[in-house]
């Protein structure tokens, strides 16, 4: 009896010293990972990308995704025999103190086939240039992660057919777009880990704005606070040692220019929800802002008991006339179960300029919009300044929850709020901001009283738990 326990020890043992030096098994088991990370980590989309500050866990989700992949072993994907992948860095140097390092510590050594190397020995590839690292395969034959840098020029980056990329920080666009055909014939996916330390870039537009409306895109923001395993103390220190502009990205992961948006109130993790069905009752009215060259930005709006205001579908379209508009207003109404008048009209707010009637036209487009059923009231305030505020004191979260939310399908009103930015003097640029206009006349129709500090009634607390349920979702 005692040689068996004897026995079991040892074996328990083992097991202990090889799961130390199993830093996947460590990070798999949620011992090493936080929320943030697994929602990376189990996102479908073949385009994803990490904000993430300095510190926050961010280069860890390049890492083992890599390596995921490259072992056909994520948890969350469907696997691969034979992956072929790029890990690309900035410079070898960024690479072999960064990515590389990485890649390294969460490939266990007897999972390595071989290792080939740009300089240095592959006996000790840490301190050296690694080219490629060949790793088994759990279904067997092997798997190849190549390691690219930006400073060997787009010419080097021409040729293969990958599964994977992932960029670790971000890249120049002639790169991004090489490795973006790469992928073509295997139906890859990128992935991309960085801290947005160089302004409004082609990342800036193409991945967080997403004008393309591309399903493939998904991305986050990751903070210091999101990685439980950071020093509170460390963090404290850290921030009062930065300016603001410098706080944004390096600690939010925020495009340094966010001190020149409108609203940086707005926050897509706590404004934007899934759509849901709006009770008849809280449904009040739809804001145009007409345009026919330009976009046409159309929204319906619906107001709870409470008075909070939700954006629940959007019509957007640009080179279109009353016609077209008229009809997309209706389709979508119906299916709203949107409410019209006895004689089956719809009401709605319009820019006061819609009123005016031009030499090239009998007609003005409220008229237009009249006969083809749409009763519009030109009748709202266009005050630009007044109109900021009143959209920023809906954005500004009280009892911890803001009085404005948008419905998750609403796309180019999410993506005027993320472009909005303040231009010469005290006005924004006048640029994309059709959906901006529109959701000031409507707000600023409703006033806002004054609201006494009170005990929430057992139905407002289910009601904000409820919105907070839709928003983990």
């Amino acid at each position: 009896m005692d040689e068996i326990i004897e026995k079991i020890k040892q074996i328990e043992e083992i097991q202990r010293r090889r799961r130390e030096s199993d830093a996947l098994a460590d990070y798999n088991t949620g011992e090493r990972v936080h929320l943030k990370q697994l929602a990376f980590h189990k996102c479908l989309k073949r385009n994803r990308w990490v904000f993430g500050g300095n510190r926050s866990g961010k280069t860890e989700c390049g890492a083992v995704e890599t390596v995921w992949l490259a072992r056909g072993a994520h948890p969350y994907r469907e696997n691969r025999k034979n992956v072929f992948g790029w890990v690309v860095s900035l410079s070898m140097q960024v690479q072999r103190d960064v990515a590389q390092q990485k890649v390294l510590h969460y490939l266990r050594p007897d999972w390595i086939e071989d290792i080939v190397m740009q300089s240095g020995r592959k006996d000790s590839p840490e301190h050296g240039i690694v080219d490629q690292i060949i790793v088994k395969n759990v279904f067997g034959g092997t798997s190849v992660i190549g390691f690219k840098s930006c400073d060997q020029g787009r010419e080097k980056f021409q040729g293969s057919s990958l599964d994977f990329v992932w960029f670790d920080e971000e890249p120049p666009r002639e790169i991004y777009e090489e490795c973006v055909m790469r992928l073509l014939d295997r139906e890859g996916e990128i992935f991309g880990t960085m801290t947005p330390l160089k302004g409004l870039t082609f990342l800036y537009d193409e991945i967080y704005l997403n004008p393309k409306r591309d399903p493939e895109i998904w991305y986050e923001f990751m903070e210091w606070a999101d990685n439980p395993f950071l020093s509170e103390r460390e963090i404290a220190h850290l921030q009062n040692t930065m300016d603001e502009t410098t706080l944004q990205a390096r600690r939010y992961g925020r495009f340094c220019t966010r001190a020149g948006l409108v609203y940086p109130e707005f926050d897509e993790s706590v404004h934007v929800i899934p759509p849901f069905p709006l009770p008849p009752e809280w449904q009040d009215v739809i804001s145009i802002d007409p345009g026919l060259k330009n976009p046409l930005s159309a929204h319906w709006y619906a107001v709870d008991y409470d008075g909070n205001v939700y954006v629940a579908a959007e019509h957007y379209a640009a080179g279109e006339d009353v016609d077209f508009h008229a009809r997309a207003l209706f389709d979508i109404s119906e299916k709203l179960g949107w409410k019209r008048d006895g004689a089956g009209r719809l009401r709605a707010l319009i820019d006061p300029a819609a009123g005016q009637r031009t030499l090239a036209s009998a007609k003005s487009v409220s008229e237009l919009f009249y006969e083809r059923g749409i009763l519009v009231d030109t009748n709202v305030n266009k005050d630009v300044f007044s109109g900021i505020m009143q959209v920023k004191s809906y954005l500004n979260p009280k009892n911890d929850l803001p009085d404005l939310y948008i419905f998750e399908s609403c796309v180019n009103m999410i993506r005027e709020f993320k472009s909005y930015f303040w231009g010469s003097g005290e006005s924004p640029v006048k640029r994309d901001d059709h959906a901006m206009d529109e959701l000031r006349y409507y707000l600023m129709t409703r006033p806002r009283p004054a609201r006494p500090p009170m005990e929430k009634s057992p139905i407002r607390k289910d009601k904000d738990r409820r919105i907070r349920q839709l928003k983990r979702r």
